[in-house]
């Protein structure tokens, strides 16, 4: 058995190694979903991207036989640490071929960097933080990831935990289908948020784009600053997704709630484009983004991204009742099927609401520590 290299991620060809190690390993892979490869170098463009702008992150590679057999990121979020009070590490973009060996030389050298920056602890995996990708399938192996969520094998979880790693926290995925969620449960639920604080949910204006995403980014900050993992996002990163997101969001699944003109609350959705863009192979051309213009017009599932509510009116009703609004909408748009992810597993209130209205628990993502 060769051994195994550790390579600092540095240049053009180590690079180019880390980004298309996932591409090689999951060749053929009949649930993974290829992102787009220019999305995935943007995300860990360290001079472009505004993550950055508070973090720090070092790849490495693992090869063994002369081959890559592995990737991985030690990440520094300074923010988060600021926000915490906390010397924490992270790694994230863990992929690793089959060898407990390999994934235990890649954590190694990731712990071994963290470390040497004062890190204490460290969770992941974050691809980059919180507020991105994140976590590891654990349960739920037996279809797509939803849009945003990610994809590994069951070997990932037994490898990592061989190395040493432990569970931190479960995220969980739910599923709703038309017939589990039916529209009496809907109603129920969200006539029930209703009456019960007096929220007037509404549909995100297009025409002041600016104005509403500023907006939601300090609902966002304000409602979820005591979340488990929570790291606030600067309005850079905030307007960044917003406008990657704009090109394929639908007014009517983003909503903002209001008492008596105040912004309450936000939720929003969005169509499930893994759907679409499962048939481009991550490249957008020649014909990558044809596959996914034609693709796109089919899509009959969406996901629930992201929903918070101020603290003054965090009642299990109001935030169950922007479920319903979305579910109420994304059926009169067409939209059947439904993912709600990723909701912490000790959000009781929150778990039980979707229970009540039919949703099923069909995923849950783990994230790990590590000291």
């Amino acid at each position: 058995m060769p051994g195994v290299e550790i390579v600092t991620v540095q240049d053009k060809r180590s690079w180019k190694q880390f980004v298309e190690l996932p591409y090689q390993l999951y060749r053929g892979h009949p649930y993974w979903v290829p992102p787009l490869r220019m999305a995935q170098k943007e995300l860990l463009d360290t001079t472009r991207h505004p993550f950055y702008a508070h973090a720090s992150i070092q790849c490495f590679l693992a090869l063994s036989g002369g081959h890559i057999r592995g990737r991985v990121a030690a990440i520094v979020d300074h923010k988060f640490n600021e926000f915490h009070n906390e010397q924490a590490g992270s790694f994230g973009f863990f992929e690793c071929a089959n060898d407990v060996e390999v994934a235990r030389a890649l954590m190694q050298e990731a712990r071994n960097w963290l470390r040497k920056r004062g890190a204490a602890v460290i969770r992941g995996p974050f691809n980059p933080s919180t507020n991105y990708e994140c976590g590891l399938l654990i349960e739920g192996f037996d279809s797509s990831p939803n849009i945003m969520m990610p994809y590994n094998p069951p070997s990932y979880a037994r490898m990592l935990e061989a190395v040493g790693l432990r569970k931190g926290k479960d995220l969980l995925a739910y599923w709703s289908t038309p017939h589990d969620v039916t529209d009496s449960k809907v109603d129920r639920v969200a006539g029930r948020a209703a009456s019960l604080q007096g929220v007037n949910i509404r549909p995100i204006r297009m025409k002041q784009f600016g104005d509403e995403v500023e907006m939601i980014w300090k609902l966002y900050n304000a409602s979820w600053a005591r979340n488990w993992g929570f790291v606030p996002m600067t309005r850079e990163e905030f307007l960044h997704e917003a406008a990657e997101m704009k090109q394929i969001l639908k007014p009517d699944l983003v909503l903002i709630g209001e008492v008596n003109g105040r912004p309450v609350g936000f939720a929003f959705a969005l169509p499930n484009v893994n759907l679409a863009l499962k048939h481009a192979g991550g490249r957008l051309f020649p014909f990558g983004l044809f596959k996914i213009l034609y693709h796109q017009r089919l899509i009959r599932e969406l996901r629930v991204v992201a929903l918070g509510v101020v603290e003054e009116y965090r009642t299990a009703g109001v935030a169950a009742g922007f479920y319903a609004e979305l579910i109420r909408g994304a059926r009169r748009l067409g939209y059947g099927h439904s993912e709600m992810s990723w909701i912490l597993e000790d959000n009781v209130l929150m778990n039980r609401s979707l229970e009540a209205m039919g949703a099923k628990k069909y995923k849950t993502y783990r994230i790990y520590e590590w000291n």
